[in-house]
């Protein structure tokens, strides 16, 4: 079958791909940033990308016709927008618009369960989502899923950056709400075998674990797998302002998200029982086996995709990539060195290496006072990390980085920053004539943009004439 997957760049998306491929399906992926498509989408010939925005109605004439099936998989947890639910609204009025015309038998929607009657903005959104999508064009199959656990997602890491940095907690009242988490890969083989299964037509599934948690129990069975003794104390005084804040500084979510959080996490999110499982012979796991096979992943570097590397956690970049590829010439300061290369192989596997738990290869107490700085202003700060030790995709998020260019064969990484700053910065690494050529951009805003380049001045250039000396030195 010839099947649409949105959100292709995405948590789920990325996953569902691969399960598509195994089964003989052609897969069509819109995404709206060619730049973001994974690289192995063009080694594969059963993949079509197609660059298109589904908030913009004339992108989308080049989604061909004679689809079987569409993925719905298009939602965020931003905070950004007061719009955001017109928003959501929006690009499923012209989802719906535009499949209405084509061939497509089945569209499979992945929302959020819905049993309480004051919901959250964001399952408040789901649910008027899940109402639009309904057409009598074609049947709609839609998997109502609770917290979502396995390796990247946003869940795993905010519970792990809090498990494993804090012996002694005092949280928040929500840390008693109840809700039955769901392995990633149950929800995937939820999606994956519905495809086309006519039984599931026009049909709507609550998808849950077997078991019913408090945050507080999920946050303690997590300590277990990690072999940490962890103790919780749970107040009710914690106004979802200051729960938003604990959960800012503690872990590695922006504000905006960790704001979406709380206001979902005070609502109980237990499912409707169904024969769902029986009939697509699913047996869901356990939360300590989702825990456990994460950390597999983990271990053997094998994380497919991460919710850090969606534009949720980013703290400036807002639009398509291709805007920040040509890095500006003109009403900037730039910090340029060059040293020859000793050999070209091991220094692109350093840059391709840089960040994360790796670091920056000198003045790493500088990089983290810049962090921290970072955070206490409102940033994301350094605690993003990276998704892979040595794979750089553009799109990735990099520290208070986001990777806008990454290519190995023209030997070239551009990064654009998105720390708080009074301006816009770049750094890029560049190889030519065996000559490492490494480039820090900043065009300032205004005046206070001019005085914040000279005043770190001395530091770029003791950070940087370090950092591409030790890229060299093999």
């Amino acid at each position: 079958m010839k099947i649409l997957v949105t959100g292709a760049t995405g948590y789920i998306g990325k996953r569902l791909i691969p399960f598509l491929i195994n089964q003989g399906h052609q897969v069509i992926c819109v995404v709206r940033d060619r730049l973001r498509a994974d690289k192995s989408y063009s080694e594969e010939e059963l993949i079509y990308v197609i660059e298109a925005d589904f908030l913009k109605p004339e992108t989308l004439s080049n989604i061909p016709k004679d689809i079987d099936i569409a993925y719905y998989l298009i939602h965020s947890m931003s905070n950004s927008s007061k719009d955001f639910e017109s928003l959501e609204e929006s690009c499923a009025i012209n989802f719906k618009t535009y499949i209405e015309t084509t061939n497509t038998k089945q569209v499979i929607y992945l929302s959020g369960i819905t049993n309480e009657d004051e919901l959250s903005k964001h399952l408040r959104s789901r649910k008027n989502v899940e109402d639009i999508l309904k057409s009598k064009k074609y049947a709609t199959t839609i998997f109502k899923a609770g917290i979502i656990v396995g390796s990247g997602s946003s869940s795993f890491e905010i519970i792990r950056d809090l498990v494993e940095k804090l012996p002694f907690m005092i949280a928040p009242k929500w840390l008693n709400t109840k809700t039955q988490p769901l392995a990633v890969r149950d929800v995937l083989t939820f999606l994956y075998k519905a495809a086309g299964r006519e039984k599931l037509y026009n049909k709507s599934f609550d998808v849950f674990g077997p078991e019913i948690l408090t945050y507080k129990q999920m946050l303690l069975q997590f300590a277990e797998v990690r072999n940490l003794k962890r103790y919780i104390l749970t107040v009710p005084v914690m106004t979802p302002k200051l729960s938003s804040y604990w959960l800012y500084f503690v872990t590695s979510t922006s504000y905006k998200l960790a704001t979406s959080l709380v206001d979902s996490m005070g609502v109980q999110i237990i499912g409707k029982p169904s024969n769902i499982n029986k009939t697509l012979n699913v047996k869901p796991i356990t939360y300590k086996q989702a825990v456990e096979l994460a950390f597999e992943k983990i271990e053997q570097n094998s994380i497919v995709s991460s919710w850090k590397d969606s534009m949720i956690s980013s703290g400036r970049l807002r639009k398509n990539l291709h805007k920040y590829v040509n890095v500006p010439k003109y009403g900037c300061f730039k910090d340029i060195k060059e040293r020859p290369i000793k050999d070209t192989n091991k220094t692109i596997d350093k840059i391709w290496r840089i960040g994360g738990t790796t670091g920056w290869y000198y003045g790493t107490i500088l990089w983290r006072i810049r962090g921290y700085i970072d955070k206490m202003v409102g940033g994301i700060g350094l605690r993003r990390g990276r998704t892979h030790v040595s794979q750089l995709d553009a799109g990735d998020a990099l520290d208070f980085w986001r990777v806008i260019f990454a290519d190995k064969k023209q030997k070239k990484l551009l990064l654009y920053a998105e720390m708080k700053l009074p301006g816009e910065a770049w750094l890029e690494f560049k190889i030519e004539d065996n000559l490492l050529k490494q480039t820090a951009t900043f065009r300032p805003r205004g005046l206070w943009g001019r005085i914040y380049w000279y005043s770190v001045l001395p530091f770029h250039g003791l950070i940087f004439k370090g950092m591409i000396n030790k890229l060299v030195d093999v």
